[in-house]
């Protein structure tokens, strides 16, 4: 297992597969339109993580990265895809679908808690610790430390196995049509917050 840290882009050849692949971001900030993208995780589950950074006035054009996450053929695995999907459609200007979001998936079998953080759901479901201490640091300087890149790089490390855990606790407890009908909407859901709709449930009465 290694992670991978690459500037702009992902190198020629990388994650050329057809299975699904985990993604995740790392941005400036929760303000997708104000707070640059500076980190894109991904994997194929195969082990290794790369790592794009994003340098301050980068163009984006990233045009192996963009192949893979706009591959209409891959599943993409995320936790809390809104957010993402949002940060990479705006700067990326890619739509990644289709997708499967952990934490729809939690919320819909695990009725049982509140807490469907991805700390949470690997700690239950996979038996293992991870630590979030690097959650809130500067993803946009010039050098990313050890614990930086650990830390991202574990966001997408154990999508591949809570997807399979919840693959089938979605067939248990025959909720897997309704999943999917909330995975197919996340893209429009994340492009309303990029509309200037975040919070507003635009199907409330009021």
């Amino acid at each position: 297992m290694a992670v991978f840290l690459h500037e702009e882009d992902l190198p020629d050849n990388v994650l050329g597969g057809t299975g699904p692949i985990a993604i995740d971001t790392e941005t400036m900030g929760l303000q997708t339109l104000r707070d640059r993208l500076c980190l894109v995780q991904i994997s194929d589950g195969s082990g290794d993580e790369h790592l794009v950074r994003f340098a301050p006035g980068s163009s984006y054009e990233a045009p192996n990265l963009k192949r893979v996450i706009g591959d209409p053929a891959r599943l993409k695995l995320f936790h809390f895809a809104r957010f993402d999907l949002a940060a990479i459609e705006h700067y990326l200007g890619v739509v990644a679908a289709p997708l499967f979001c952990t934490k729809i998936a939690s919320r819909l079998t695990r009725t049982f808690t509140d807490r469907h953080g991805l700390k949470e759901l690997v700690k239950e479901l996979l038996a293992t610790d991870i630590s979030k201490q690097q959650q809130s640091s500067d993803w946009g300087g010039p050098v990313l430390s050890e614990a930086q890149k650990d830390y991202a790089a574990s966001d997408v490390r154990y999508l591949h196995r809570l997807h399979a855990e919840f693959v089938g606790r979605l067939e248990r407890e025959g909720r897997t049509a309704i999943a999917q009908a909330c995975f197919d909407f996340l893209p429009h859901r994340a492009r309303l917050d990029l509309m200037g709709w975040p919070e507003t449930d635009i199907f409330a009465h009021a």
